[in-house]
């Protein structure tokens, strides 16, 4: 049995269709059906149970989960506007407590989902070595959150025991639940498909021009083939980025979406909410060479490939993993 959290979600309903192409069926996937999109992302998956985020806790806290071999955790609250400290404490830093002091008990590969906001802003870099996580400060809640549980596992020591991966700007199919929280490319998509433009936001930092902004963009195929590395590859633990390992901006993936649809670019940059611009990350880059040393031999899918990809086999058919 291999226990994916959040398996209803985005990453998550992608590891299950990719374990299912591997010919694993024993699985048992946590999450709260809230959102017909993940009920349609389970539609074309293979599983035996399905089991809501409370009964599941129950079973952890009470001992009383089937024999597994596996925990993929990736259910969390992945907004990064949200506000609410608390929900995000008991979603994200201690839900993954328990899943991981459970695992180490029972000697379950446990397999967490951190997150590149745990970086901040960039200011000290973007490494996945351990020791450096002191010098990072997470922008917003979302991120405080995840690096807490991430220091939470260094200081136990049991970092090494368990792997965190440091998922950067994920985008693909089946997030179309994710509300504003899905990817610019299926946002911009719409836009250009629907009304001939894309709007980015402008810049407010001179050094970078209007739509120059940076991120790491790495397409969901590719987000899944690492994590999944993780579970072939028992030996090793830790903090690990995933991502593309090359910055890109959003200009560039503005191209890409016109690209894909045939049509010339025409993008409108408009005002950043000042909301989130105190909060705004500029550059985003993981640093690759960990995870590469471990072992993963895996290449990186350009973003024109990707988009291309998401946009003409899934996003125009109105299609998804699994299926």
């Amino acid at each position: 049995m291999i226990i994916v959290t959040g398996g209803a979600g985005f990453i998550g309903s992608a590891i299950v269709s990719e374990l299912n192409r591997r010919g694993h069926r024993e699985i048992m996937i946590v999450d709260c059906v809230d959102h017909p999109e993940k009920q349609s992302n389970l539609e074309g998956l293979d599983y035996v149970e399905l089991c809501a985020i409370p009964e599941f806790l129950i079973r952890v806290r009470e001992r009383k989960l089937a024999t597994s071999s596996a925990i993929i955790h990736m259910g969390a609250c992945s907004s990064t506007t949200e506000t609410n400290e608390k929900f995000l404490r008991e979603n994200n830093y201690e839900y993954t407590r328990h899943l991981a002091e459970y695992s180490l008990e029972k000697s379950i590969r446990f397999i967490y989902a951190s997150s590149a906001a745990t970086y901040g802003d960039g200011a000290q870099g973007y490494s996945d070595d351990e020791q450096t996580l002191d010098h990072y400060a997470p922008l917003n809640l979302y991120g405080h959150s995840k690096h807490q549980f991430d220091l939470w596992a260094r200081g136990e020591g049991v970092l090494n025991q368990i792997v965190g991966l440091k998922y950067f700007n994920v985008y693909g199919p089946n997030e179309y639940h994710k509300g504003n929280m899905q990817s610019m490319v299926r946002k911009g998509f719409y836009q250009a498909r629907d009304e001939g433009v894309f709007k980015l936001f402008k810049s407010y930092k001179p050094e970078y021009p209007d739509g120059g902004q940076e991120r790491d963009f790495v397409y969901i195929k590719d987000a899944v083939e690492m994590t999944l590395f993780f579970l072939e590859n028992r030996d090793a633990g830790g903090l690990y980025n995933v991502g593309s390992g090359k910055a890109r901006n959003w200009n560039d993936l503005a191209h890409s979406v016109f690209s894909a649809l045939g049509q010339d670019a025409q993008i409108q940059y408009v005002d950043m909410p000042d909301s989130i611009r105190d909060q705004y990350q500029y550059h985003t880059q993981a640093e690759m060479a960990k995870i590469q040393s471990a072992g993963y031999q895996g290449g990186a899918t350009s973003l024109e490939e990707g988009v291309r990809d998401y946009i003409t086999n899934y996003l125009i058919p109105e299609r998804r993993l699994g299926r």
